[in-house]
């Protein structure tokens, strides 16, 4: 039997005017179906909206997309009263992604509101950087970033080039709830309000990515480095290729049967990075010609995995983590050697990224404050202490990397470019990727991190995953694999204990569903929820000394027994 409030928003929608194939289609739906599409509002959370495709409010659809653009168009017209509002809307190569732009660009026309359009797919950091650069008060990207190919969905952001964080994300969502069916929703397009944008912004925006350059003649004297370059069906194909020539790499080899942008991303499984299935056939490549970097990116182009031989002569995948050290060390290197480091210098991670970054920081005299997870905090935190603090970069263990403010988000075309450049500098010094990896934990420690991800899909699911939160907090571990926990930092209510002596003290960030546990022996391990998927997600970082670059292989293979002893001890 059908829950009673399931049935009466499945009775409110085929009562309303939706169309009459989305009529039929919730008609032939079965109770399970039914359940599933209907029992809650899709909304706004780490990633903004995001869903399967389909009829049902918990999907993403013509009036899901609809209802959200309304209540986005809604709190604008509150928020910046009697001002002259303007948006850009961007998308990806998802299937129904242009649709749903069209959609989102019609309704906001509709509302009065000026729309930059992109005249087609865009990479997501594109889309930060045109908010600004236009005079913009919001924006809109359609994509569902690495989800598999049946989901779509809607970033929001805000004035400053960032996605809505509080109180703007839930104001929107109140908005939204207030729009009592889809009749509220406006979709008559004014044609005079929609404005096509494309290259004249696509230049500037190259241009911004390559004024970053700290070691040109590193890049010159390694002009030939061996690129092989994947989008993974995605939007990165329109800009990466052309930013890497432009700042003088000449032996870029894209992957060509994932070159074409493609929502089925018929290659892959998921069109993940962080997937060693997805960075097959660049890694196959790489083989072939004797690659010196891979790289691959997401859809919607703000994330970048990369992969390099290691001393053993095989190509290996680094972590979110390996590449953010990298990334960011080779920053810090290059502003100190050219004279940029004044002590006003920060970098910004997230609270489940590794803590390397904060003892590099330290070396340099650099700040490196911890965030939520997700960019837009990262992001919130740069608009925070403008004037204050000059941001080099920053990075999160989920392949997001960030360098310099002019885009608000995560950036896989500057990545790339950057990545491009550290490789070009430690070949320039006769080191390898890993090579260099190896250098830089003899010096600060060996950190070793590793993501497991839980799948609850549902309803159901989604109680699971409350329950097992739930059970952490009512009995959190005494001890993982023999070593104490020693500080518990709960998230959701803003306090970290230290279990030796009992002392609380506050968290002054906002709250999130996120638990750490920190043992004696160093380890840390959190737990959270995924914003943006049906997961639960565990980060376990170890740590250990490494004593010389010829025993990395052998504190690797302890580290990773140990992470192995830590996931069958909490029974993940």
């Amino acid at each position: 039997m059908i829950d009673q409030q399931i049935q009466e928003k499945v009775d409110l929608w085929l009562n309303s005017a939706i169309d009459e194939e989305s009529k039929a289609a919730i008609k032939n739906m079965s109770e399970d179906e039914l359940a599933d599409a209907f029992y809650k509002d899709l909304e706004f959370g780490t990633g903004g909206l995001r869903g399967v495709m389909g009829v049902g409010s918990n999907r993403m659809n013509k009036y899901t997309v609809g209802m959200a653009t309304q209540g986005l168009a809604n709190y604008l017209k509150k928020t910046f009263t009697g001002e002259a509002i303007s948006v850009a809307i961007a998308h990806d190569s998802r299937n129904n992604s242009r649709f749903f732009a069209e959609t989102t660009a019609a309704v906001f026309s509709a509302n009065g509101i000026k729309v930059y359009l992109f005249e087609a797919l865009r990479p997501t950091p594109e889309l930060s950087y045109a908010i600004r650069q236009l005079g913009c008060k919001s924006g809109v990207v359609l994509t569902a970033s690495h989800n598999p190919k049946e989901y779509n969905g809607y970033k929001a952001y805000w004035d400053d080039g960032a996605q809505v964080i509080a109180p703007h994300d839930k104001n929107i969502i109140t908005e939204v709830q207030a729009i009592s069916g889809v009749e509220a929703i406006n979709f008559k397009q004014n044609d005079d309000l929609i404005e096509p944008i494309g290259r004249a912004i696509d230049e500037k925006y190259i241009q911004e990515i390559l004024n970053l350059t700290l070691a040109q003649d590193a890049v010159d004297a390694q002009s030939d480095l061996k690129i092989v370059f994947s989008p993974i069906h995605g939007t990165s194909i329109t800009l990466v290729p052309e930013v890497l020539d432009r700042k003088g790499f000449k032996n870029v080899t894209v992957v060509e049967e994932q070159a074409e942008p493609n929502g089925n991303f018929p290659t892959v499984v998921y069109p993940n990075p962080e997937e060693k299935e997805a960075m097959t056939m660049a890694l196959n490549k790489a083989k072939e010609i004797d690659a010196d970097l891979i790289m691959a990116t997401d859809p919607d182009a703000d994330r970048v995995g990369i992969a390099a031989k290691n001393k053993h002569g095989e190509f290996e995948l680094l972590n979110g983590n390996q590449a953010a050290t990298l990334l960011i060390y080779f920053l810090l290197k290059k502003w100190e050697e050219n004279g940029k480091l004044t002590g006003k210098q920060m970098i910004v991670k997230t609270i489940v990224t590794s803590d390397i970054l904060d003892k590099m920081a330290e070396s340099f005299g650099v700040d490196c404050p911890s965030t939520l997870t997700g960019f837009k905090f990262i992001a919130a935190h740069i608009k925070a202490t403008e004037g204050e603090k000059e941001f080099i970069g920053g990075g999160e263990e989920s392949y997001g990397y960030m360098i310099s403010d002019f885009v608000r988000d995560k950036d896989a075309i500057a990545s790339c470019a950057m990545l491009a450049e550290m490789t070009a500098w430690a070949k320039n010094q006769g080191l390898s990727v890993f090579d260099l990896l190896a250098e830089i934990y003899a010096q600060y420690g060996f950190f070793l991190e590793k993501l497991i991800s839980i799948t609850k899909k549902g309803m159901q699911g989604a109680q699971e995953i409350q329950d097992m939160m739930a059970g952490f907090r009512a009995d959190p571990p005494k001890t993982i694999t023999g070593s104490p926990v020693t500080h518990l930092y709960d998230y959701n209510s803003s306090e970290s204990t230290d279990l030796t002596s009992g002392t609380k003290s506050k968290i002054n960030l906002p709250k999130s569903n996120v638990l750490q546990f920190v043992t004696a022996d160093g380890s840390k391990i959190s737990a959270r929820p995924s914003g943006t998927e049906p997961k639960i997600k565990f980060y376990i970082s170890v740590n250990s000394r490494l004593s010389s670059k010829a025993d990395y292989d052998n504190v690797k293979a302890s580290l990773e027994a140990k992470i192995d002893a830590i996931q069958q001890d909490l029974k993940l």
